[in-house]
């Protein structure tokens, strides 16, 4: 079972940013801004995931929200160790060659997951470009290993794009079942080439489309964030582009610059445009909307899910 590596230092964690000049971090809004967790419950949690040497989102993306979820004993489990093939330039995980799979991390997962309780749990990952299905049968095994450990636990899987390949991949992960399949966009397609270089907006469109042909039952869920340098305009081309995918459920959220080296906070959206952007939304279709400066794919993802399974069963005919 290997050991988390200590990636504290900034170059060791992001070798391709470390040549760029700093850009200034911008002050927080009143808005944005949260509390330290220190609550007994935050630190149950986390001890819970210490204890399964689990990798959790909420700590290696700097998530604002890590206090609230996990003082209400919510996680995001990232699976496939702490170590993305990726370089893109919004995101605090640490870019380089990953260590081999861990063949036992889908039992931890799926013991973190009873010990905590949880009704509603979200699985994502680090993008595996080296390997060559881009771990889509270890995000399979890690579904069915919740499924057998706790059968009443919904399961939202946040998945890579795997881009490098065959659609066996994404049929693969949709075999096992998932109650949601999220693929976020990120960003829109103009903003790729320097927020998401190593990803395609087409073929991330594509996966989600793929996901409604193998099973239109399942629910998809995908997501956006604001504040990198796009307009209104390409925003709601972005929900254009997922209504016609088929796409059940959009959040939108504010981007926070995690280093000097990362992309630079173009603006910070106030809390009455993401409530336009969430009008928006439901005029074109979406079942569920998440639109506010903290939202995050996983923010309060099982209530956003029973909200998600009502409204479907009220658009149902009969």
């Amino acid at each position: 079972m290997p050991e988390p590596r200590d990636l504290s230092d900034k170059s060791q964690r992001h070798p391709e940013k470390a040549h760029k000049p700093d850009t200034p971090v911008l002050r927080k809004p009143d808005w944005i801004r949260v509390k330290a967790p220190n609550s007994e419950a935050y630190r149950k949690t986390r001890n819970i995931l210490k204890e399964n040497n689990l990798v959790t989102v909420c700590q290696e993306a700097g998530c604002p929200n890590v206090g609230e979820c996990w003082s209400q004993g919510h996680a995001t489990m990232m699976i496939m160790g702490d170590i993305c093939t990726r370089g893109c330039s919004f995101c605090n995980i640490a870019t380089g060659r990953p260590d081999a799979l861990d063949v036992f991390e889908p039992g931890r997962v799926a013991v973190a997951v009873d010990k905590l309780g949880l009704k509603h749990v979200v699985v994502t990952s680090v993008d595996r470009d080296d390997l060559s299905d881009g771990g889509a049968e270890h995000i399979a095994q890690t579904i069915r290993a919740i499924r057998r450990k706790s059968p009443d636990t919904t399961i939202e899987v946040l998945t890579p794009d795997f881009l490098k390949c065959g659609p066996d991949a994404v049929e693969t992960v949709v075999a096992a079942r998932p109650d949601v399949f999220n693929h976020n966009l990120e960003t829109v397609p103009g903003l790729y080439p320097v927020v998401r270089p190593g990803a395609r907006y087409f073929h991330s469109l594509r996966v989600l489309q793929r996901i409604k042909e193998i099973d239109p039952s399942m629910f998809t869920k995908s997501g956006i964030m604001v504040g990198l340098g796009e307009d209104k305009q390409s925003v709601h081309q972005v929900m254009d582009d997922m209504r016609a995918a088929d796409v059940d459920f959009l959040t939108i959220g504010q981007y926070l610059q995690p280093t000097p080296k990362h992309h630079v906070v173009d603006r910070f959206v106030t809390p009455e445009e993401f409530k336009s952007y969430e009008s928006a939304a439901y005029g074109k279709g979406f079942l569920m909307v998440s639109s506010t400066p903290l939202t995050r794919s996983s923010y309060h993802a099982g209530d956003d899910f029973a909200q998600l399974r009502a409204a479907r069963s009220a658009k149902s005919p009969g």
